[in-house]
């Protein structure tokens, strides 16, 4: 039997109105939910499962959705969902059931643990969704600035080559400390434990550096002028 897509119908009139009424019982809810299995019942449920799984046995899904269906949904709703979100979620949860069937192993899992287990991870998914703001494509933050003209281009490649010069002057203890610090984000004393050093000649070091790159650097803005 073909399956339907991700877009879940209900079965029947019956489990359509089953969803929106409250669960008689929450000790039997609370239960099925936690994957705890009753005798005969719960058995009979993983059978069905199995049979979705197998044949695409649209009455066991049919069987599923009414037991199910309005657990679910008190779950979703205690979980602190409204009940618009509630049926949104139901619905995906169950669309899932339907589709990954397949994957249903009743050696490891209940059908209850099986289906809330769905059903808590798309509850997840809708936070997270409701969380993440829209994309934007129009947002200038995902459009790449202009390349800059002639003399902007050369004046940032004057800027780079000072830097490089500046850098070059440093000793080397000097730079490994500005590149631990600035390129790896490490702190000065993790640099100290990693180069085994004093945390005072650390400090010291990047201390020495910023000076130097100052002066060399503020020396190369006074011949540009």
């Amino acid at each position: 039997m073909t399956k339907p897509g991700n877009v879940i119908v209900y079965p029947d009139a019956h489990a359509r109105r089953s969803v929106g009424r409250t669960v008689p019982d929450e000790a039997t809810a609370d239960s099925a939910e936690a994957g705890a299995r009753p005798a005969g019942r719960l058995d009979e449920m993983s059978a069905r499962l199995v049979a979705v799984a197998e044949t695409g046995d649209r009455g066991a899904f049919a069987s599923l959705f009414r037991h199910f269906g309005p657990r679910v949904r008190a779950y979703l709703l205690r979980a602190g969902g409204d009940a618009g979100k509630a049926d949104d979620v139901l619905q995906e949860t169950f669309a899932a059931v339907w589709n990954r069937a397949a994957l249903y192993d009743a050696s490891r899992a209940s059908a209850a643990t099986w289906i809330f287990a769905i059903a808590r991870n798309r509850r997840i998914d809708a936070f997270r969704r409701d969380r993440r703001p829209e994309f934007d494509p129009r947002d200038p933050a995902f459009h790449p600035d202009p390349d800059p003209g002639g003399e902007e281009a050369l004046a940032v490649q004057e800027r780079a080559e000072a830097v490089r010069n500046a850098l070059a002057a440093l000793s080397e203890e000097q730079r490994e400390v500005l590149r631990l610090s600035f390129y790896e984000g490490e702190s000065y004393p993790a640099i100290a434990i990693r180069l085994g050093i004093p945390l005072g000649t650390v400090k010291s070091r990047a201390r020495l550096a910023f000076n130097r790159l100052r002066s060399e650097l503020g020396a190369r803005r006074e011949d540009l002028r």
